[in-house]
């Protein structure tokens, strides 16, 4: 699979912060999408990846984690929507959380410990993904980011302060670090 890398989005951009369109074509450039947000992730060495994260506002993730039971698990939803857990399914993962598009920081967050994903593969056939541990914690981080959220808008507001505190200095070393090699 060959793609190109292209730059991951912070957050504060907008195309972050707001909904996804729909895919409405299964089609040569939604491959090419695809197969440019696996090389993405890849590079920037995460386990998810949401279309806006390289700034383009469709509804599509790519995904390459384990399951509760370290499976490794590989995919693509696209227009996805996600399925709660039944009553008596409930149980909540308190795992840290983080994020590309907000890099240098974690967070705990709770979320469901399995998680159920509808949705269409890159050729348009329908797809449902089930996941559990950090699989389930991906399906359900990768969706937000479509409906504009980041893991950071679901924490208190504290704990969301520092993490932003820790992005930018993250950041700053960065541009230090950057500097100090020219």
């Amino acid at each position: 699979m060959a793609g190109e890398v292209r730059p991951i989005t912070l957050v504060g951009t907008p195309v972050l912060h707001r909904p996804c369109r729909p895919v409405e074509r299964f089609d040569d450039e939604l491959a090419l999408l695809v197969d440019d947000m696996f090389a993405s992730m890849y590079a920037a060495e995460g386990v998810g990846l949401a279309a806006n994260q390289i700034g383009v506002d469709l509804r599509v993730f790519v995904y390459d984690c384990q399951d509760e039971d370290d499976v490794p698990h590989k995919g693509v939803v696209v227009n996805p929507t996600l399925e709660p857990p039944g009553p008596g399914e409930r149980r909540l993962d308190d795992g840290d959380e983080g994020c590309l598009s907000v890099p240098g920081a974690q967070a705990r967050l709770a979320r469901p410990d399995r998680a159920t994903c509808h949705g269409f593969d890159a050729a348009g056939n329908p797809v449902t993904v089930e996941g559990t541990g950090l699989l389930a914690r991906c399906l359900q981080h990768e969706t937000d980011h479509l409906e504009g959220r980041l893991y950071i808008d679901r924490l208190s507001g504290r704990a969301r302060k520092n993490v932003l505190k820790d992005h930018k200095a993250f950041l700053a070393d960065l541009e230090a670090a950057s500097a100090s090699a020219e």
